[in-house]
């Protein structure tokens, strides 16, 4: 999940909730949607490794 922060940059949170905090986690955070969007994927394809 993808969020536009007030700064202008994005950053990317995880989809699930923390139980532990009940928010979302950090996972990091990026000057354009496209370096946000390209993570995100890295992220998946590791998840699923």
């Amino acid at each position: 999940m993808i969020r536009k922060l007030k700064s202008g940059g994005y950053r990317l949170y995880s989809r699930k909730k923390d139980p532990k905090t009940g928010k979302r986690r950090n996972l990091g955070t990026f000057k354009s949607r496209a370096a946000a969007e390209k993570h995100e994927r890295a992220v998946q394809f590791f998840k699923r490794h």
